[in-house]
Formats: structure tokens, C-alpha cells, sequence
């Protein structure tokens, strides 16, 4: 899938929004996770809830969800957003740009943010809450200056792999579940790549939160179940 077709999704949103008659959900029975599932925690930082420099509304949210589900994955992986000061996908690297403006770099069009996930600032660091001790692997992206990064498993440019897709492979991964900050962004970016890469995948909406520009949340939705990404809630795992 290209950039662009991702990127898509913003600039035509808010008709989507509105013509959206899908149902919510899949229908299935519930889900037991097992040795070959993994539960995939994206970004759940202090970047990202109120307080923090681009604050998700309600993130906070999803920290008792992913608490309360997680036990149940023998297999975890933590995302964080890792950025250089200065960085490629920031409004203040372009003079006169606003967050929430677009530019045009080397790999395609660019949402520019507020400085956010700084390296090594607390306000990059995991939510102080989340209780995942069994988590094996943070793997942190975005941290190229010049190129910024919000699925788990392949930066912006669609060129540079993260190595989770191997990592996942090798541990005998097939199935993965994905929750965490921000559901229209890196939390979709990832769950499309997950599916493309053959894992089957799945996005928890009650441990998801979006920042929704211009009805991106509804757009990213819409493009997930177009693609095979299955949107279920936390009940419908079974937890023990």
C-alpha cells in the first residue's frame, strides 16, 4: 500500500465520516489469546495524554484496558515514539508552518505536529500506569531525523523495516492484537502493516484512543476493515 493512499485518508475524511454505514464491529465468538498471539502496545506515553505536548483526548483511557487485558498475552511488545529535537515531522523545523499543517518531504506528504516524544525527555516516557512486566521488547521509531515513523513495523518512507515483522516471525507469531495512542495514526499504520505482512490482526477499540483531525478516526476505521483488520472490543477476549 503507498503513502499516499494513507495519507489519503486525511484530505478526504470527513465525507467518509459521514457516509459511513458499516457496522461497527465483526461478528465472531470470543477470542482466546495463545503462544502464537502477540498483544502489540503502541505509544501509550505521557506525550500523548493530557499534560503532554500532543495530548490524545482521553488517552489516559486505555491504561486500565491494557492493564486489565494484558496478563493474558505471553507475548508483548511496548512502542514509543522516540524523536531527535528538531525533527522532520515537527511544525517548528519550518518557519511560518502551524501543527496540524501538511509539508512535502522526500517520502510524500507530512502532517506537521507539535514537538512531541522528544529523546530522553519524560515526556516521552510509557505512561507511569502500564503494567505490562512481561513486555519483551520496546521498540522505539521515529528517532531518523529526517524521516518520521508511525507503524511499529515500517517507517514513513516505506522503505526502512523497524526488524518487528522478523522479530515476530521467529517467535512464531501469527496473530496480533493491537491497542494504544492514537487510533488514526500510528495505532492504524501499524494494524494495516501487521495485515499486509500476513499476520492476522486485530484493533481493540475500548484500549484505543484517536486524535481524529477532520474525522480521520472514522477514515482510518473504514480503511482497516476494507483491508481485513478485525475491530473488536476488550470483552471480547477471554481472560482467563
Amino acid at each position: 500500500m503507498s503513502l499516499n493512499t494513507r495519507r489519503n485518508f486525511l484530505q478526504t475524511a470527513a465525507a467518509l465520516s459521514g457516509a459511513a454505514t458499516w457496522l461497527p464491529a465483526f461478528a465472531q465468538g470470543r477470542i482466546r489469546a495463545n503462544g502464537q498471539s502477540a498483544l502489540i502496545v503502541v505509544d501509550v506515553q505521557n506525550c500523548f495524554v493530557p499534560g503532554g505536548t500532543l495530548p490524545v483526548n482521553n488517552g489516559q483511557e486505555v491504561v486500565p484496558v491494557i492493564n486489565r487485558i494484558a496478563p493474558a498475552f505471553e507475548n508483548v511488545v511496548v512502542t514509543q515514539d522516540w524523536h531527535t529535537p528538531g525533527h522532520a515531522s515537527f511544525a517548528s523545523s519550518y518557519p511560518g508552518k502551524k501543527p496540524f499543517e501538511t509539508t512535502r518531504l522526500s517520502y510524500g506528504q507530512q502532517v506537521l505536529w507539535p514537538d512531541h516524544c522528544v529523546q530522553g525527555s519524560e515526556d516521552a516516557a510509557v505512561h507511569k500506569d502500564l503494567k505490562v512486566p512481561q513486555a519483551q521488547v520496546i521498540l522505539r521509531k521515529g528517532f531518523h531525523k529526517h524521516v518520521d515513523s508511525y507503524s511499529a513495523f515500517e517507517e514513513a518512507d516505506r522503505k526502512t523495516a523497524t526488524g518487528l515483522a522478523g522479530y515476530l516471525r521467529q517467535r512464531g507469531i501469527r496473530t496480533v492484537f493491537v491497542t494504544g495512542l492514537a487510533t488514526d495514526f500510528c495505532v492504524a499504520w501499524t494494524a494495516l502493516d501487521a495485515k499486509r505482512l500476513g499476520f492476522e490482526t486485530y484493533v481493540i477499540e475500548d484500549a484505543c484512543r484517536g486524535i481524529d483531525i477532520n474525522g480521520s478516526v472514522a477514515a482510518a476505521w473504514k480503511e482497516m476493515r476494507a483491508k481485513g483488520v478485525k475491530r473488536i472490543q476488550s470483552t471480547d477476549l477471554i481472560l482467563s
